[in-house]
């Protein structure tokens, strides 16, 4: 049954793709990563953990370095670490274009966001699923995109959690009454 026949028609023109490379067989990242934009994708989700902030640890800046060569594509890094300003420079220096960090754990959040800002760079702010909506309210006007978290950080092959529908719905609700035009991306176990 397709999203018509459920009485929910998607407007496929708002969505945007942007596939997460850990999913990805790492002794052909940059093969597919080529696959994936001739296949249509938005941007590159590039997630970024350091085993403090979440429980895994995956790539750093050499890798947005090398996908900078292999594509044209806007390379969005998603910071699940600890203190990310002290990254920002050496991910805008190996290519990157929209930085997405987390509120949860971050001592100064309206400093980073314009940090990245005064970098040149597109801010987005990630809540986690136990993260009430209305912690965006103070920052939103400063964002080009908000990533709701549909599973727990940290951890890859989880489903998505239904809980979070309506918290989408209210993030969705608050862009367009403070920023419209700001990007809503949803991120964890997505599938039809």
């Amino acid at each position: 049954m397709n999203e018509k026949e459920r009485g929910r028609e998607v407007k496929t023109d708002f969505v945007k793709l942007a596939p997460s490379i850990l999913a990805a067989d790492f002794a052909r990242l940059g093969e597919q990563v080529a696959e994936a934009e001739q296949a249509g994708a938005d941007r590159i989700h590039i997630d970024v953990m350091d085993g403090h902030f979440v429980p895994n640890l995956s790539m750093g800046a050499p890798i947005v370095q090398s996908l900078r060569r292999v594509t044209c594509l806007p390379l969005e890094i998603h910071l699940m670490i600890s203190d990310p300003d002290f990254f920002l420079e050496e991910f805008v220096e190996a290519g990157s274009d929209l930085f997405l960090v987390h509120w949860e754990g971050n001592g100064n959040l309206h400093r980073t966001v314009q940090r990245i800002k005064a970098l040149g760079k597109r801010a987005g702010v990630v809540i986690n699923p136990a993260t009430p909506a209305a912690v965006l309210e103070e920052i939103l006007q400063d964002l080009e995109q908000v990533l709701v978290m549909t599973v727990n950080p940290g951890l890859g092959h989880q489903h998505f959690l239904p809980t979070t529908l309506q918290k989408i719905r209210r993030v969705r609700h608050m862009i367009e009454q403070i920023k419209p035009g700001s990007d809503l991306e949803v991120d964890g176990g997505i599938d039809s």
